[in-house]
């Protein structure tokens, strides 16, 4: 391929790029001057909702239920438009050295009430020698809570969960393995796209926001899965020197 044509697929790339990202911040404008309507319609509807707390007549507790219902998809449109300005515009990655053992046990901590009331065994296996690593707290977080909610939710009747931390040759990786109700190959061929979900309600941006957040930080993510068995996801991070190098 020519010079003169190496520079025309550069500019044709560089077009696509700026293109891409005026259209992510255009929309993730879009979202961001929705939640003021939003949390308007939600404020209302909420005191509606207590105007017709204990209904007398068939027609207010009909009411009522309209209500209740308005309530609910106003809380999936919050939910839909935070993890939206979440994967659109993440935040510029602030990196520290960190320990990821202790990230994970705030996750865990933070669902423990929630796999207990479950039925969830959570097996911790996370090597006390891990080596620090460079994180952003907050986007660790995030993507960690994303994976333990989705493990959560594929066992609704209860199973074990297994979360171990090791090291490895590019640097400490992360197991989250649970037992539950697995994935298709169209679900994991697709899963990480923006919007696909296999939940009733789910915005479909979870998995993509975790995976995302978790490569800003040079890092990987695979999973492994079998319908009926279970499912493996495996992060790995690079270790500060291997950040450096």
């Amino acid at each position: 391929m020519s010079k003169t044509a190496d520079d025309k697929n550069e500019k044709e790339i560089a077009r696509l790029r700026l293109q891409y990202h005026e259209l992510a911040e255009l929309a993730g404008s879009l979202a961001h001057e929705i939640k003021t309507p939003l949390s308007v319609i939600s404020l209302n509807v909420e005191l509606m909702t207590e105007d017709f707390e204990n209904p007398s007549t068939p027609d207010e507790r009909r009411t009522l239920q309209k209500l209740k219902e308005l309530s609910k998809q106003c809380g999936r449109l919050n939910e839909l438009v935070r993890d939206f300005l979440r994967y659109s515009r993440p935040e510029e990655i602030d990196l520290h050295i960190g320990d990821l053992n202790l990230e994970v046990e705030s996750v865990l901590g933070f669902f423990g009430i929630e796999t207990a009331d479950s039925g969830i065994e959570v097996q911790r296996h996370l090597d006390a020698e891990l080596p620090a690593v460079m994180l952003d707290r907050q986007m660790v977080q995030v993507a960690l809570q994303n994976l333990v909610k989705n493990a959560i939710e594929a066992m609704p009747d209860g199973g074990q969960f297994l979360v171990r931390t090791r090291l490895t040759r590019n640097g400490v990786a992360l197991d989250l393995i649970d037992n539950g109700c697995g994935m298709d190959d169209n679900t994991l061929m697709n899963m990480f796209k923006a919007f696909y979900t296999r939940k009733d309600g789910g915005s479909g941006l979870g998995l993509p926001t975790a995976k995302r957040f978790i490569e800003a930080h040079g890092g990987t993510i695979s999973v492994q899965s079998e319908p009926g068995l279970g499912t493996q996801f495996t992060i790995e991070f690079p270790t500060p020197r291997r950040i450096d190098s």
